[in-house]
């Protein structure tokens, strides 16, 4: 299961690019990742102390998807 959500995640991450975010993975100690904007560049913030199947939702989220459209698509 755990590959499978790093797969997702990977293909989620790829998404974000292709729309114009910057990723950025940062150790924010369990506090949460998510999507900024600083002086006009999108970024979404990994938070490494979470776990993939947490950052997969919050991306999902950002971007307004479902799981099976990433790999649909």
């Amino acid at each position: 299961m755990r590959t499978h959500t790093i797969q997702l995640l990977n293909l989620a991450l790829d998404e974000a690019r292709r729309k114009g975010y910057e990723i950025r993975r940062e150790w924010l100690d369990g506090e949460g990742g998510g999507a900024c904007e600083i002086r006009g560049r999108r970024f979404f913030f990994l938070d490494l102390a979470q776990e993939p199947s947490e950052s997969l939702r919050q991306i999902l989220a950002e971007l307004d998807m479902q799981p099976r459209e990433l790999i649909s698509g």
